[in-house]
């Protein structure tokens, strides 16, 4: 990927890592000029709140700060992980996930 295309996706990538409403911005920036950079992180941002949706919802039953903490442990240290290589402008997966959202939404 060259220069320009980081240069001009890095806020919209930056972007897609806020839960849940980032990924929605960020969706709408990429629509009509798509750019390849913040797609990568679209599809990483997308993925990230799915699973953070699913576990909060798998989770909620529990009502226990033993089980809820190393969820947002969890979420928060992929979160800050993808906006830090968001805005170094790296196409790094996420650690675990990052190759099967990749995979699970290459149409974005």
């Amino acid at each position: 990927m060259d220069k320009k295309t980081i240069d001009e996706g890095k806020s919209t990538a930056i972007t897609s890592y806020i839960l849940i409403i980032g990924v929605l911005i960020a969706l709408s920036m990429n629509s009509e000029n798509k750019n390849s950079f913040a797609s990568f992180h679209i599809r990483q941002g997308l993925g990230l709140t799915l699973t953070f949706v699913v576990l909060g919802i798998s989770i909620s039953h529990f009502e226990s700060v033993m089980v809820a903490a190393p969820m947002w442990i969890f979420i928060s240290v992929l979160t800050i992980y993808g906006i830090f290589t968001a805005a170094r402008g790296e196409t790094i997966k996420l650690p675990l996930l990052g190759g099967l959202f990749q995979k699970w939404f290459k149409n974005i």
